[in-house]
């Protein structure tokens, strides 16, 4: 067997005239988080859909664990798991219920099944609502419950489709705990967000997805090396200093500054050269920035170098879900 956990080549999706994927790439190494970043509708939940069997490809190919997800995909769906956008559990069950029909439903041993559903519920802090039905739960609770369902039947390979939307920020870091222990025991990890933190915590690989198409692939710290620039920053009062600042400081940066709101940002080079000269430049012009910031380049920087826009931008259909007719994640 390949040391590739999942594999993907040339996967192209299209539904209609809409060309959800245009032909994707990247390979994931066996017991790895491979993140795929990108803003809602750039191909995300399509890419999983189709590595779970789902839906399948118009063209290229992908396997899992070696598996074909097309030739061998009721096997491929006995060695995965899924927990998509949407918590996938019957509320009116309860949590043990929940995991109990799961279990018989991916042929857990009948003995096995309490013991696991109990081993569950105390890992993922479920025990104390255990035999509640779950339309009582908190959003927090129902991700924890739809995320040990996934896991029920021990699969090798899980797929994580932006984990934590909706969670507060303490959920967000519990869920980040657990998938750094199923990692640390060995499970090979694909996740979609559209989060950079998460990103950066979490995955060992990215790629930066955006139109259908990967633009580009590495570790966290080579998309920023490979930026080539340090970042400065200046805020205004008011929008029109800001967009006369625009101007003043563009001559001063690798490209075209961008502007948002009232901050400007710009790539540069030299940093400390570079901010004497905007501080001089936007004093000649008698413009006071109410802060500056010279830092070293971010995520969030990287995909608007490439993107022209933040990874937590506005859906490419405008409706907040992915680019297929029904971008919703569902349970493999």
């Amino acid at each position: 067997m390949s040391d590739s956990a999942i594999r993907v080549e040339g996967l192209t999706k299209r539904f209609g005239e809409v060309v959800a994927l245009g032909g994707i790439d990247f390979d994931v190494p066996m017991g790895s988080v491979f993140g795929l970043l990108g803003p809602n509708g750039a191909g995300k939940t399509t890419a999983v859909r189709i590595l779970t069997t789902i839906i399948p490809p118009t063209e290229g190919h992908a396997s899992v664990l070696g598996l074909d997800v097309v030739r061998d995909a009721e096997t491929v769906r006995t060695r995965i798991g899924l927990a998509g956008q949407y918590a996938a559990v019957d509320e009116n069950l309860t949590a043990r219920e929940n995991l109990r029909l799961i279990g018989r439903l991916t042929q857990l041993p009948h003995k096995s099944l309490d013991a696991r559903a109990d081993e569950l519920l105390e890992r993922f802090d479920l025990v104390a609502a255990a035999d509640r039905p779950v339309k009582t739960f908190s959003g927090g609770m129902r991700r924890r419950l739809d995320l040990g369902a996934a896991l029920v039947h021990r699969p090798p390979v899980l797929f994580l489709d932006e984990p934590t939307t909706g969670l507060d920020p303490r959920g967000r870091t519990d869920l980040w705990g657990v998938i750094a222990e199923l990692v640390a025991e060995g499970t090979t990890l694909l996740l979609t967000t559209q989060y950079l933190e998460e990103a950066d915590r979490l995955a060992h690989r990215i790629a930066v997805v955006d139109g259908g198409m990967v633009i580009a692939q590495g570790t966290a710290a080579e998309l920023k090396a490979d930026m080539g620039a340090t970042v400065v920053e200046v805020s205004f009062n008011q929008e029109a200093d800001a967009v006369r600042a625009r101007e003043i400081v563009t001559p001063f940066a690798n490209n075209e500054a961008g502007r948002e709101g009232m901050t400007v940002r710009l790539e540069v080079s030299d940093g400390s050269r570079a901010l004497r000269q905007v501080l001089a430049g936007l004093d000649n012009e008698q413009l006071s920035p109410v802060s500056v910031a010279l830092r070293e380049p971010s995520l969030d920087d990287v995909f608007l170098s490439l993107t022209g826009h933040h990874a937590e931008s506005v859906a490419h259909n405008g409706d907040g879900t992915d680019a297929s007719p029904d971008g919703q994640g569902e349970r493999s």
